[in-house]
């Protein structure tokens, strides 16, 4: 794994040699896995926000253009490039488009401000940062060139200029710093020969949920990231007719690919992108698309349901909403299926990796109590006391874990590293759990020490 960027954490050989050898990886970059489906599914519909909506071919050719518009304004391969950006599809083609010029996304959330933003390009050295031009009335150029000022590494500034919007820096070219700004739709050039990359390269970073001051980056690859996505798709039996409604920020994990706008593109299907997971813009955008799955949080689903008492929205396409993130509660769990009218299916997991999910054949009782069980038949649990020791079956303890989408080391985190993972590669989740009789999985809280971030608002994420 020597292709993987210094300051990650490689698989060590015999487990790469055992993910190949079970069909896990197969060594397509998610770049070239778009090339495939737009050929596969080219005059689908991919994308919708809105108004809009963007075939297969369009996606494909968009991104494609938009790489070499990238490397047109300074970017190279093996580049990193923060994006922050809302669930437009923008976001969509500007990650493909990275990938594709062999530059590595850096997702971040969008509420991020300056201090934020600042760790990561210096932790990453990123030289590049694509979002909106104003948000919500926060001024995001205005805060890549401070980031900017501070040097050295941030030197190209790419926004998406929302309709009306001025920015303070919306006219220049380049500041004093050095740091050149463009327009993103201008970034926009004849597509260029493809890279010849490994799937074992990283794709993208994700940031870690752990509430820490500056909560560390991790790598996500080709390999590992496409057979997550795919492994989810295939455990809800996802087709080309499913339509996914994207409500919770597409940089989280939850959304991006469990199976999530990653998943449903692998099969041809539609992913429908709203801003907001509040009822009063995802109820009818369920009802116009005839939208088939979504992902939410328990707070959001209780949203949902309440709503439904005034607002009689035709959600009868509905066959699946999976929630996640947050402890459900009962009494909300037995409200889906009698008031969304489709089942329920709770998903623990987390940006590190490790997914754990309730099949769509389990009995109630299990889908309404439990997390399910792993992904993938090569994830490795463990549940541990305090001196890492297995706990006996059905005591709570440390939930710890490994596999074939489970990072085995923070980026350039020596120190998070030595905390959050053991010697044998096994990451300390920090979450208590414990098995069921039936090998179900129960997630009851945190360890006390190790916080997660609990409240993103409206644009909440697993």
């Amino acid at each position: 794994m020597t292709s993987m960027l210094d300051g990650c954490t490689p698989w060590p050989e015999e487990f790469v040699d055992r993910y190949w050898a079970a069909g896990h990886w197969r060594g397509n970059t998610l770049d070239n896995l778009l090339r495939g489906w737009a050929l596969q599914y080219g005059p689908r519909t991919a994308l919708v926000r809105g108004g809009t909506r963007i075939t297969y071919a369009n996606l494909n050719r968009r991104a494609d253009r938009m790489a070499a518009g990238f490397r047109l304004r300074g970017l190279r391969p093996g580049q990193r490039v923060v994006v922050q950006l809302p669930n437009v599809p923008e976001f969509v083609i500007v990650v493909f488009a990275l990938m594709r010029l062999g530059a590595v996304p850096v997702f971040c959330p969008l509420s991020h401000r300056a201090a934020e933003v600042s760790h990561m390009v210096h932790v990453t050295q990123a030289v590049g940062y694509v979002g909106p031009s104003t948000y919500e009335g926060f001024d995001h150029t205005a805060m890549a060139a401070a980031v900017a000022a501070q040097g050295p590494f941030l030197r190209r500034v790419f926004t998406l200029e929302a309709q009306g919007a001025t920015s303070a820096y919306g006219g220049l070219t380049v500041d004093a710093s050095g740091c050149h700004y463009f327009p993103l739709g201008s970034i926009d050039a004849p597509a260029e020969r493809a890279l010849v990359r490994r799937a074992e390269q990283v794709a993208f970073f994700q940031l870690s949920g752990k509430a820490t001051a500056e909560p560390p980056l991790i790598p996500r690859t080709h390999n590992d990231y496409a057979y997550q996505a795919r492994a989810a798709a295939e455990l809800v039996s996802l087709t080309e007719n499913d339509v996914y409604l994207a409500a919770l920020p597409a940089e989280f994990n939850f959304a991006f690919g469990c199976p999530g706008i990653v998943g449903t593109l692998s099969v041809g299907g539609t992913v429908v992108l709203v801003e907001n997971s509040g009822p009063a813009a995802c109820l009818p955008a369920i009802e116009r698309e005839r939208v088939t799955i979504t992902s939410v949080l328990p707070a959001v689903a209780r949203l949902w349901l309440d709503a439904l008492a005034t607002d009689h929205a035709d959600l009868s396409s509905l066959r699946l909403v999976q929630i996640g993130g947050a402890p459900l509660h009962r009494a909300i769990a037995e409200r889906i299926a009698p008031e969304l009218g489709c089942p329920l299916q709770q998903v623990f997991g987390m940006e590190e990796g490790l997914l754990t999910l309730t099949r769509p054949a389990d009995p109630d009782e299990t889908v309404l109590t439990t997390h399910g069980r792993p992904l993938s038949p090569d994830d490795e649990i463990r549940i541990v006391d305090a001196n890492g020791m297995d706990v006996p079956e059905g005591e709570p303890g440390e939930l710890l874990a490994r596999g074939p989408y489970t990072s085995r080391g923070y980026y350039r985190a020596p120190d998070h590293n030595a905390h959050s993972f053991t010697a044998d590669g096994y990451l300390r989740t920090g979450d208590l759990a414990r098995r069921t009789p039936d090998g179900n999985l129960v997630v009851t809280g945190r360890l006390s020490d190790v916080p997660r971030r609990a409240d993103y608002g409206d644009r909440s994420g697993l």
